[in-house]
């Protein structure tokens, strides 16, 4: 990567690590406030995101979910992409030779004072040998954190693979080798790379992780080229219907899961496509395929395989609706997707409190369970307020009145 003076003065105006000065009488509060931006850093590998609205997945071509959940193999590849906005080190522009015997004579008073100025880094990094450099931040480690953000920054992947090589950090050497992949383009080379990363020395989570993504950028091939033939050809009904806006490679394992929904919802579980297949393969979780599906079927308007999905039957043969996101969600998320107010009624009277099912009838027009449920509080003032919100002469109101004037209700108001 070649960058100019001008692109790497930006890099020290703009970053939030100050240039180490070498200074070993820091005051306290300089400590502080280094100890502060070593926190700071982490936020960059750390995912607190406890947002699990999964029901917004959509296909839309673009990767969604960027930010996934603890146990998702996504995080890995999440905590190591670049940064929103890359900043680029500054060139001190000053002769080498001025620092040719700095090796020999590391704080000359001359040297320390440059050095308080900042910028100090790239100098070093573009003065010294690899081996001297490395050996001097070794026991510097404030210095060494910021060389590794910078090499980080700035995309300099090889100097960093050989710093961590030279500090024998095993680990964090693994973790730059895979973040590698993101360069690789086509899809066979990236997965080919991603199978040398499976035997590299990472911990026992993130081993799997790599083993997933492999695993799924495998799969991801043998879908999209099947399904680019079965939709060049036009005799499959969902892809005239609803032709693929973008290719599923590349694409993290909940978009693939919904992509698989949309696409694939009745294949066999032996297939590579199918979402049962999928779900057992990745481990996905109850709460999180049930979502998914559900945002799939409901965008084709397929309530049968909405109501199958939360159909169970017991050893006996009888059958009960059950949702793992609580009906309270199904009904928002089938509301979203313009459900007709039959199938959102059905889905409200299956809420269990009380307070919540008036709520959702309510909000979303649900008369007859409104009515019911004012019925069963034996609520007359609400009931009454709700008879203004239906149309004059219609069953709603008939209801209302015939209520209102029976003598086997005792209204608590």
């Amino acid at each position: 990567m070649n960058r100019t003076k001008g692109d790497e003065e930006e890099y020290w105006n703009s970053s939030k690590f100050k240039a180490f000065t070498f200074d070993d009488e820091d005051d306290e509060l300089s400590q502080l406030k280094e100890s502060k931006r070593a926190v700071n850093s982490l936020r960059d590998f750390v995912d607190d995101d406890d947002d699990d609205d999964l029901e917004r997945v959509s296909w839309t071509g673009e990767p969604v979910g960027s930010r996934t959940r603890p146990g998702s193999f996504q995080s890995l590849s999440d905590a190591l992409s670049d940064t929103p906005a890359k900043s680029y080190a500054p060139e001190l522009g000053r002769p080498k030779g001025e620092y040719r015997d700095y090796s020999n004579d590391w704080s000359p008073s001359d040297t320390v004072r440059r050095l308080r100025k900042g910028k100090v880094l790239i100098f070093l990094k573009r003065t010294l040998s690899k081996e001297i450099l490395f050996r001097e931040l070794e026991v510097r480690q404030i210095a060494l954190r910021h060389l590794i953000h910078f090499l980080k920054e700035i995309g300099d992947q090889k100097m960093l693979l050989d710093l961590f090589r030279f500090l024998d950090r095993t680990e964090e050497l693994a973790l730059s080798h895979y973040r590698e992949h993101l360069n690789i383009q086509d899809p066979d080379k990236r997965k080919e790379f991603l199978k040398t990363c499976i035997g590299l020395p990472f911990s026992a989570e993130d081993s799997a992780h790599i083993q997933d993504h492999y695993t799924l950028l495998e799969r991801q091939i043998i879908i999209e080229a099947n399904d680019r033939h079965l939709e060049s050809a036009g005799q499959t009904e969902i892809f005239r219907k609803h032709p693929r806006k973008a290719s599923i490679l590349n694409m993290p394992l909940v978009t693939t899961l919904f992509y698989s929904c949309f696409y694939h919802y009745t294949e066999a579980e032996g297939t590579f496509s199918s979402p049962v297949n999928l779900k057992k393969t990745f481990k996905i979780p109850d709460k999180q395929y049930v979502l998914t599906a559900l945002a799939a079927r409901a965008k084709l308007r397929a309530w049968n395989d909405v109501d199958a999905l939360f159909t169970t039957k017991n050893w006996l043969g009888y059958t009960k609706k059950r949702a793992p996101i609580g009906f309270h969600r199904v009904v928002e998320i089938l509301h979203k997707n313009n459900a007709p107010v039959q199938i959102l009624q059905e889905y409200v009277n299956l809420v269990e409190d009380v307070d919540t099912k008036l709520n959702l009838a309510t909000k979303f027009k649900c008369h007859d369970v409104v009515i019911d449920s004012c019925r069963d509080l034996k609520d007359r003032q609400q009931l009454l307020a709700y008879r203004s919100k239906v149309d004059k002469g219609s069953a709603e109101e008939e209801k209302i009145d015939a209520l209102l004037s029976s003598s086997q209700i005792r209204w608590k108001n």
